[in-house]
């Protein structure tokens, strides 16, 4: 296995955590990113050197540019580049749409596209000198469905935003060896859930379900599929 390190945002918990344990099989290092949750990022990070991984957590904002990019260095510097960049990262709300104050707008797009964008523009550099990168963002099932979203309009409206970006960095890099894809889970049993009655089981995915994909469109399996938007949903508002 030539050696390979990738980046989770997001990775203390759920998605993030069941993604960097999942890539940790495929790849030689695992940086854990993490923004308030420390104990739980470096119990990871422990637990994926346990597994002889590199492995190491590190704390950044990604809302703010400056600390986006400065987590791009700090984990080059650690550990000589970045293969894989997981965008795990996206705050979510739920509020009536007519009661939204501009800070709830602002922190949803900040959260789940800026800061994504944020950390691409920054990674891609040593992917393009490398020419071999993959690049996933999490994104939302119903990202592509310009529908009513009366209770998460910032949310939805950024979702879709990072899958246009998503596809406009994919059409962009596809030259420098790079990927850029989005994975889109559904409703994820343990994380947000709507009130939603009589829901059958099996209609819920799991974080595992999200991390497989996640590692399929990370590896060289994956190295012409670009600019898709995997959704991991089962059947849920198909």
């Amino acid at each position: 296995m030539s050696l390979r390190i990738a980046l989770v945002t997001g990775a203390s918990r759920g998605i993030g955590r069941a993604v960097a344990l999942r890539l940790a099989e495929d790849v030689s290092g695992v940086a854990v990113h993490y923004f308030q949750r420390r104990e739980e990022a470096q119990e990871l990070a422990a637990v994926l050197r346990a597994r002889g991984k590199l492995s190491a957590a590190f704390r950044a904002d990604l809302t703010k540019k400056a600390q986006a990019a400065g987590l791009i260095k700090k984990v080059e510097e650690r550990f000589a580049r970045i293969d894989v960049l997981v965008n795990n990262v996206g705050p979510f709300l739920v509020k009536p749409w007519d009661h939204l104050e501009v800070s709830d707008w602002e922190r949803a797009l900040r959260g789940n596209l800026l800061g994504s964008y944020f950390c691409m523009k920054a990674a891609l550099t040593g992917m393009r000198q490398r020419k071999w990168g993959r690049i996933v963002n999490i994104g939302y099932s119903r990202a592509e469905q310009l529908a009513a979203f009366p209770t998460i309009a910032p949310y939805a409206a950024a979702k879709t935003g990072l899958l246009i970006l998503t596809r406009t960095a994919a059409e962009a890099e596809a030259v420098n060896g790079i990927t850029v894809n989005m994975v889109s889970p559904g409703l994820i049993k343990g994380g947000a859930m709507p009130p939603v009655r009589n829901l059958p089981e099996a209609r819920l995915g799991t974080v595992e379900d999200v991390a497989e994909a996640v590692a399929f469109l990370s590896s060289d399996r994956a190295a012409a599929v670009t600019g898709t938007n995997l959704i991991v949903a089962g059947t849920w508002k198909m």
